[in-house]
């Protein structure tokens, strides 16, 4: 709130907006909330890689480091046959959601898509790029370490049952929960349509304080 209203040419003081914000009971408590967490771990069906990250999140350049998860979002009934899955791949430069996918079956195509889409974008740089997740059984799959491997992308892994060692992702879905998922809907494809444009705002509107109240996409394009 602070930075909109400073972006907007306004000087005003945070304790000042927080103060007004819980005499009129404007505090939110959907961040609060205990989002469900789907797992795609199956023990080990594939090669284990390290984690070559080591929770250094942080790095001054676009690309270089990608973190990628899947999580599930539910409608309608909210039983096995009213669920989507999300799998975005996130540049840990600037928060970026730099390509994603929505499918109703978390297989190996939802998560091949938006590598695919994400390599166009780092095919030239001058430096290689590593790719975080889980130890999920997609990341496990040998088509998705070959097409690393074939891209000369470093694969890195979290530990089993350390989420916290990939916790922008963790971060990135929390919020995404608890903003797309504050009504019901019963149809997938108004479901899907509100996670995309959420995204969308997300990359191009949502301002952080760790940007320097950008957002984003303009943080990466103002860093460019």
């Amino acid at each position: 709130m602070c930075l909109e209203l400073n972006n907007r040419g306004y000087n005003v003081n945070h304790k000042l907006v927080l103060k007004i914000m819980k005499k009129n009971n404007l505090l939110s408590s959907s961040y609060a909330r205990k989002t469900r967490k789907y797992n795609s771990y199956r023990g080990q069906i594939g090669k284990i890689k390290t984690n070559q990250l080591n929770r250094r999140f942080n790095t001054d350049r676009p690309y270089q480091k990608l973190s990628t998860d899947i999580s599930e979002f539910r409608y309608g009934n909210c039983d096995i046959n009213h669920r989507v899955y999300l799998s975005p791949i996130m540049d840990l430069f600037s928060g970026e959601i730099v390509s994603f996918n929505i499918s109703t079956h978390p297989n190996m195509d939802c998560v091949m898509n938006p590598l695919k889409r994400a390599i166009k974008l780092i095919d030239g740089l001058p430096y290689r790029t590593t790719i975080h997740s889980d130890q999920g059984s997609q990341y496990q799959s040998h088509i998705w370490q070959r097409e690393l491997k074939k891209h000369k992308i470093f694969q890195s892994m979290s530990r089993k049952g350390n989420c916290i060692d990939n916790s922008p992702m963790e971060s990135f879905f929390h919020i995404m929960k608890s903003e797309v998922m504050d009504c019901h809907y019963d149809f997938k494809e108004d479901l899907i349509s509100a996670m995309e444009i959420w995204i969308d705002y997300y990359n191009n509107h949502r301002i952080k304080t760790k940007l320097g109240g950008k957002s984003p996409v303009q943080y990466r394009e103002l860093s460019a």
